[in-house]
């Protein structure tokens, strides 16, 4: 399996055949994080933008992010 990094956090790529687009869930966290795009630029870029949500929703919360 496929993996790409940012923030500490590890992501899964995964490509789906019958929709045609990749995807991914952030590993090791017990919270599902999931996120989608139409190339692995596009699924960076949606990763990255669900790790900072999670990272902003836990702050916002005041609750530790899992790491």
């Amino acid at each position: 399996m496929e993996e790409m990094h940012y923030r500490g956090y590890t992501g899964s790529i995964e490509y789906s055949k019958e929709d045609h687009c990749y995807f991914g869930q952030v590993l090791h966290i017990r919270s599902l994080i999931s996120y989608e795009g139409q190339n692995k630029y596009e699924l960076f870029l949606d990763f990255r933008n669900a790790v900072n949500s999670y990272i902003s929703t836990c702050r916002a919360y005041k609750i530790k992010p899992e790491e």
